[in-house]
């Protein structure tokens, strides 16, 4: 048995070498980027003079019984707001009225689209100024909005 092995294992192993540099390792696909359909459109404001985004996503629905589903919102979905080097990813209430979010310590809402309330709590309530921030000047040559630079005139 330890002959057969010693000259087997030797012939076994030459298709593997010879082959061998041909087959490259497999390689994890990039990670797919959501179709832009799927991105939520991001809101820009100016809370206490810098620059907020707010991003809603509808999320999953958890409780489709519930009844506050006003501005198309239901329970599983969130704001993500970015501020001042923060990212907060805030849970939607199930508060009655305009959908609010909030996790506990940060709260979010929006009734009014020009000035949205933003609250943090810490002992007290800390409420912070909002306003809608102006929208990008219109590019009035590329019939698109927004400052838009292209290489190609």
């Amino acid at each position: 048995m330890g002959r057969l092995l010693q000259v087997a294992l030797p012939l076994m192993l030459i298709p593997l070498l010879l082959i061998g540099p041909l087959v490259q390792p497999v390689r994890a696909a990039a990670p797919a980027l959501p179709p832009a359909s799927l991105v939520p459109p991001q809101e820009r404001y100016l809370c206490e003079g810098e620059p907020l985004l707010a991003a809603v996503h509808g999320g999953a629905v958890d409780a489709a019984d519930i009844p506050n589903t006003l501005g198309d919102t239901v329970p599983g979905a969130f704001v993500v707001l970015q501020w001042r080097g923060v990212s907060l990813q805030l849970p939607r209430t199930n508060n009655a009225g305009a959908p609010s979010y909030s996790d506990g310590r940060w709260w979010w809402r929006v009734v009014d689209p020009d000035q949205p309330e933003f609250r943090q709590r810490r002992g007290t309530v800390e409420s912070y100024r909002c306003s809608r921030e102006p929208p990008l000047p219109a590019d009035p040559g590329s019939g698109r909005h927004g400052a838009m630079i292209s290489a190609n005139p």
